[in-house]
């Protein structure tokens, strides 16, 4: 195609309100005010846009703005102004969500890209998984109303419980669950697995969600 068609083909099309995915792997924010934006995912914006928000260099938690929180995470920065926002993660998929009024729903941290200011949340570790085991898994759970976007590594499966996930694969659940951490006892003692620790969730309501590519680094 020529330059002029290269042009038309790819360029955006015109903002609307809310989050909106420009393609598979783009996420465009239109605002006016302040969204909440996974830290260095900034590809683009227009308009006058300023970001604030620290992150800590082992890239933790204090990254959020909220204070008084520890443990591992990823970054979150305030973008402030009025403008489009256009932000990415490292080629993965994204994700928009919305949640409505006291709808709630918990994120693996590493997997936030962005959700609006008035969407309340609050970062915890996931009991039972040590800082060595899967980067010490934090999620931040988000509650309505308002939109989140997250990321994915190829396509998501949404699973219902009872199920058993791995740790590095698992990107969010509903919030009426509560997973626990277990050890594959198959597995011998001195031998090397990726699946040794697992996240397992019970009852018979909700969802998980998973991705076909493991996350975090080796146990």
């Amino acid at each position: 195609m020529n330059l002029d068609e290269f042009v038309d083909a790819n360029a955006p099309e015109g903002s609307s309100d809310g989050f909106r995915k420009v393609n598979k792997r783009l996420l465009e924010i239109p605002f006016e005010g302040t969204v909440m934006v996974k830290a260095g995912s900034m590809i683009a914006y227009t308009g006058d846009v300023t970001f604030t928000g620290k992150s800590s260099a082992e890239g933790g938690i204090a990254g959020f703005v909220k204070d008084a929180v520890s443990g591992e995470g990823t970054p979150i920065m305030e973008a402030e102004g009025s403008g489009t926002l256009y932000v990415a993660e490292q080629g993965k998929k994204v994700q928009i969500l919305t949640l409505d009024a006291d709808e709630s729903i918990s994120v693996n941290g590493t997997d936030v890209l962005a959700f609006e200011k008035k969407i309340d949340y609050e970062i915890s570790t996931v009991g039972g998984l040590s800082q060595a085991a899967a980067g010490g898994l934090t999620n931040v759970f988000l509650t309505g109303p308002g939109e989140v976007a997250v990321t994915t590594h190829g396509d998501p499966v949404v699973m219902t419980p009872p199920v058993t996930t791995d740790p590095d694969a698992t990107v969010a659940w509903s919030a009426n669950l509560s997973p626990s951490i277990g050890t594959n006892k198959t597995i011998e003692i001195g031998q090397t697995s990726g699946e040794q620790l697992q996240m397992q969730f019970t009852g018979s309501e909700g969802f998980v969600v998973v991705q076909p590519y493991e996350e975090g680094g080796q146990m």
